[in-house]
């Protein structure tokens, strides 16, 4: 069984890392925020980090009240400040979720509609994990992206445990 407190440290945690990583992207130029790139899921790094809060705002609002909505919205985020800023909304409304999910709720399967319209039975818990590991893999694309560039990744951001 999964706890509402160890998901909000799991979601916590996650979240403090991408902090430091729009740190680091801040001194980025433009230019290379935007730079498109081949061979990722995401060609460019700010692409990366919209597709990285979009998932989760995605996943949170089917899990919380089955609302699909598939957002368009990336041509409004092509600042580091403004991802920021998407980050903290998506934070806030996933910490408030979890904070008002009681353990049993967090462990209990229910029946959602994705895209497509396609129905599974899921946890609360599951899609909480599923979208924290999947940042880490758009993080490492980053870490990529940004070396590929000629920029640097914080040996700090390679493996964060506080």
């Amino acid at each position: 069984m999964y706890t509402s407190a160890g998901l909000q440290d799991i979601h916590e945690r996650t979240h403090r890392s991408i902090r430091l990583l729009l740190e680091h992207l801040a001194g980025l130029p433009a230019a290379d925020l935007h730079r498109r790139l081949e061979g990722f899921s995401y060609p460019t790094i700010a692409l990366q980090l919209h597709h990285v809060f979009g998932a989760e705002r995605y996943w949170l609002r089917i899990i919380e009240s089955g609302e699909l909505v598939l957002d368009d919205d990336e041509a409004q985020y092509t600042t580091i400040e403004a991802l920021g800023s998407l980050r903290e909304q998506v934070a806030a409304s996933t910490r408030a979720f979890l904070a008002g999910l009681s353990d049993a709720e967090a462990s209990t399967p229910r029946r959602v509609t994705t895209y497509g319209g396609n129905q599974l039975d899921v946890a609360p818990a599951h899609v909480l994990l599923r979208t924290q590991t999947h940042t880490y893999q758009h993080h490492g694309e980053i870490a990529t992206m940004l070396r590929q560039l000629g920029h640097t990744f914080p040996s700090r951001l390679d493996f964060p445990l506080t």
